[in-house]
């Protein structure tokens, strides 16, 4: 290139990012929402929505009455911020879904089934001519919106991320309103899906001509450590006439440097068209993006009309390059990575489905701190956060499709998913089917892979596809599939598999299926407990360390997938009805580690591990199962410093002695080459004494998450593993209490505690006679002729102390006086002066029917089809909750806050007969989302 063309080029970058700033907004839409619960099927107690002369269905605009209308009275529902999973706040009742945990929610329990949400917003006059658009990265599930009583659509799934353009029905420079329904009276999954907006809502703003959401794909193609970084970005024109426009893609570092610049010609499109541009950005000894090493790279893209920027959009991406191999596994940057991986739903306790993305994070954390380098996303889209963590934490992802299918629709979904997460680095395999029963040993299972896999490769052909198989190895799907998925051993030989089809890569995507109960070392079917030691779950099947030691054993298997990382609500196999999560997981729902934590940690990484089960309070005469999980190549044990053997670890293995209890404590020594290297101790443990309180953070950013665990210990500090203790908490200051948890499979305790709201929706008022007013009359005198309008309704308790009554009034007349059981509430209240609300005495309230009078100048029709307003709005109940508590299960409680302003947290653990607990954290002004 010639000089002077690179001073040309250089200028031009230099005034293009001069003008770029502020050209694409996108705001978080999480605050100030107001919800309150519908109903599938009675329409009156589903705020009457979908009964006027035009339904929803019918007309653009009138289609938004009751709840999704513009002038609906949303100021008595509870209000709140998302994510919102309302699912978790309901109880546990037998008669609800065993998939989905008990909760008194879904199917059965249309009360609580639909819950609707609405927020108002402001548009600024100056946006006016951009393109608006409401993003959701997930609501659960069936949702319907509506702006300005516009009905914008239907999302049936829960796990979609979906998006509206709202740019044509704003208000500019006024008030909005945008209303939400979401359905979970049938369950999508066969496991605990949540209900509500649990994922984030953005706002995003654009000009006319802009790249729409997900427009873009990056990929690269690597040699030598030098990158082929190919962009392909779409541009939309929504302006009404042609335009012609340039694209501008810069390749910038981590350090916010410019790497490398590429420029389109300059191209023409019309107005409602789009196209698509395609370039090249070459990168010398790129920097790659790899486990150890999460590097990530933004390509910077701009669209350019007469050399002014009118949109900009960035895609965050990590260099790197990945292959499998059908004999040798799976490749990352040339190198061979054992896949190290385990499956989860998106639930934890105290939050279920609404998870901050500071617990994903600490997910993540806990995932990685044993030496796991992989997720796979069962058995659904995951959170859109959930793969920006994994970039930058360096883990590896099979990002799964939710519902397998080749007709038009099902298409659509895997092309949305596809689109929306073919940039992230960390996902490797794109999943279109899990454990299809119906057809996946068939040859309809192997067309419809066949189709899928086809399909996909269109939308990204740099990722091969998945199905994840438990049955008819050798058939159906696995003849057609690019990668094998193996679903538990017990269904098959792999060897023999890899025989017949010796060109087909492998992976094991879900492997373990154990049954776990964290602290528990004595199975007690009647309670519900199952052993921590690492057993079969039935007969035939393997236990953790018979599955690892067949897939390490196999250089063909890429790697294994353990069903799970985490427990989670429902599927309490092999149990029922008390228990409401799974026994699955290496960790219980709380995120405590379970023994078989301490087994991956000893074979999936390198750093030293010595781990000795179980605690040591027993009885005498007991005799113990004493275990070692350990990597050293050695271990020998002592019972109150007398050793009782050395033993050699065999690789991919553990250690185990049965020892005769007594008190004391028993101990183990790892060594390697003869030389001590770690040491692990269980005491026996005194009297309960004091409450410790351990915080993952002591600084936390606004709206950021600590994850805070309780214990008890003895007067010498000693954790006591058997400690079941019920706690209350209270915390002060700049944070709340969104969750609690302690792990148990069979605990019906509350995990979040929220205020009660009722609404109290109160009939017409009626028309009645002056002199049937039983009222003081001599403040009625006025300019105007005063009539007197009558409706009641019904307490069905008394008032206690814990309640607060508020009426949020909707005007009757022009001016009113308002009585309440003969109390006057108020006096001449004006219709010109706004909405109006009153804080209620409950002393005037009584059990059964209460009375209202308002005495008023009514409204007027304007035309003979108006109907004004006669209903004088709603009592809000507040019932105040209950103080926050847990009970200790095997020692451990789990309770997550959330900051909530600025300043310090204050967080105090009580317990009859106990040393209080108490813990401080500090929260910075910095807002973290």
């Amino acid at each position: 290139m010639k000089k002077s063309s690179i001073v040309i080029i250089t200028c031009l970058l230099i005034n293009i990012l001069s003008q770029a700033q502020g050209i694409r907004e996108r705001v978080n839409f999480d605050d100030n929402w107001y919800f309150a619960f519908g109903h599938p099927f009675n329409k009156s107690r589903d705020f009457n929505t979908g009964t006027s002369y035009f339904t929803y269905l019918a007309k653009a605009r009138y289609g938004g009455d009751g709840a999704a209308a513009i002038d609906f009275d949303h100021r008595a529902w509870r209000k709140l911020n998302v994510p919102h999973d309302w699912a978790v706040e309901m109880p546990f009742d037998s008669k609800a879904s065993h998939s989905h945990g008990y909760k008194a929610v879904g199917p059965g329990f249309p009360d609580v089934s639909v819950g609707w949400y609405r927020k108002t917003f402001k548009i600024d006059s100056t946006d006016l001519g951009k393109q608006i658009f409401l993003d959701f990265d997930g609501v659960s599930r069936d949702s319907k919106v509506w702006v300005n009583g516009h009905y914008l659509g239907n999302e049936p799934s829960g796990y979609q991320s979906f998006s509206y353009n709202i740019s044509d029905i704003l208000n500019y420079g006024e008030e909005n309103v945008v209303a939400v329904r979401a359905d979970v009276s049938m369950e999508e999954g066969w496991y605990y899906e949540g209900a509500g907006i649990y994922r984030h809502v953005w706002l995003r703003k654009t000009s006319g001509l802009h790249v729409p959401k997900d427009g873009t794909f990056v990929y690269s193609e690597i040699k030598d450590n030098d990158a082929l970084v190919r962009v392909e970005v779409e541009v939309v024109n929504k302006e009404n006439h042609s335009i012609e426009f340039g694209v501008l893609n810069q390749l910038v570092d981590a350090e916010g440097k410019v790497v490398a610049t590429s420029v389109n010609d300059v191209d023409t499109l019309d107005a409602m068209a789009h196209t698509q541009m395609k370039s090249e950005i070459k990168v010398n000894d790129a920097h790659l993006w790899s486990l150890k090493d999460p590097y990530l790279h933004t390509v910077l893209t701009q669209i350019t009309v007469g050399g002014k920027v009118v949109d900009e959009y960035r895609t965050r991406i990590g260099i790197r390059s990945i292959r499998f191999d059908a004999n040798k596994g799976f490749f990352l940057n040339g190198e061979h990575v054992k896949l190290k991986g385990t499956n989860n739903h998106q639930d934890h306790a105290g939050v279920g489905c609404a998870m901050p993305d500071d617990l994903i994070r600490w997910r993540l954390q806990q995932l990685k701190s044993f030496g796991s380098n992989a997720i796979r996303s069962s058995h659904n889209p995951p959170t859109p956060e959930l793969l920006q963590l994994c970039d930058e934490m360096g883990m590896l992802v099979i990002d799964e499709n939710r519902l397998m299918g080749t007709t038009e629709k099902a298409l659509h979904e895997m092309e949305r998913l596809i689109r929306r997460d073919r940039n992230h680095p960390s996902v490797i395999v794109w999943s279109v089917g899990n454990e299809e029963w119906g057809i996946e040993w068939n040859e309809i299972g192997a067309r419809m892979t066949q189709t899928m896999q086809n399909f996909a490769r269109q939308i990204d052909p740099t990722r091969p596809v998945n199905v994840a198989i438990s049955g008819g190895w050798g058939q159906g799907s696995s003849t057609s599939v690019e990668i094998m998925g193996f679903n538990y051993l017990i269904h098959g030989d792999t060897d023999e598999f890899h025989q017949q089809f010796p060109d087909k890569p492998c992976i094991g995507t879900e492997e373990g299926s154990t049954y776990t109960t964290r602290g528990v070392y004595i199975e007690d079917d009647e309670k519900h407990y199952k052993t921590a030691y690492d057993v079969k779950p039935l007969p035939g099947w393997f236990t953790i360390q018979e599955c690892w030691k067949h897939y390490i054993e196999r250089d063909y298997l890429s790697g294994m997938f353990i069903w799970t990382g985490f427990d989670y609500r429902g599927e309490p196999t092999p149990y029922v009805w008390p228990s409401v999560t799974s026994y699955f997981g290496m960790m219980d729902l709380c995120g405590f580690p379970k023994d078989n934590v301490y087994y991956l940690k000893s074979w999936w990484q390198d750093k030293p591990v010595l781990h000795l089960l179980p605690h040591w309070n027993w009885h005498d005469g007991d005799t113990i199962n004493v275990w070692a999980y350990s990597n050293c190549n050695e271990v020998e044990l002592f019972l109150n410093n007398k050793s009782l053997g050395k033993k050699a670890m065999e690789p991919n293995g553990h250690l185990a002695w049965n020892v005769p209890f007594k008190s004391g404590s028993i101990k183990a020594i790892g060594y390697n080459n003869g030389k001590k290297v770690l040491t692990c101790e269980r005491k026996t443990t005194g009297k309960a004494k004091n409450i410790q309180l351990v915080c993952n953070k002591t600084t936390l950013n606004n709206n950021g998450i600590a994850m805070i665990t309780v214990d008890v210990t003895d007067k010498r500090g000693n954790h006591i593993a058997t400690a079941d203790h019920l706690l209350e908490f209270e915390i002060e200051g700049a944070g709340k209490i969104i969750g609690v948890g302690n792990g148990n499979p069979t605990s019906l305790e509350k995990e979040v505690f929220v205020d009660t709201y009722l609404q109290i929706e109160l009939p017409k008022a009626e028309l009645v006679d002056m002199d049937s007013v039983e009222i003081e009359k001599s403040n009625l005198k006025g300019d105007v002729e005063l009539k007197a309008m009558r409706t009641s309704f019904t307490l069905n308790d008394i008032p206690n102390a814990e309640q607060s009554y508020t009426w949020y009034y909707k005007h009757v007349g022009n001016q009113q006086s308002i009585y309440l059981n003969g109390h006057l509430l108020r006096e001449k209240v004006l219709a010109k002066a706004g909405d109006a609300q009153f804080a209620i005495d409950k002393n005037w309230l009584k059990m059964g029917e209460n009375n209202i009078v308002v005495i008023a100048d009514p409204f007027k029709p304007k035309n003979k089809w108006d109907e004004p307003n006669k209903i004088p709005g709603v009592i809000q109940v507040i019932t105040k909750s209950e103080k926050v508590h847990r009970r200790l299960f095997k020692g451990l409680a789990q309770v997550i806050v959330q900051a909530d302003g600025e300043g310090e947290i204050n967080l105090k653990a009580t317990s009859e007969g106990l040393e209080a607990g108490e813990i401080k954290i500090v929260v910075k002004n910095t807002i973290d989302r």
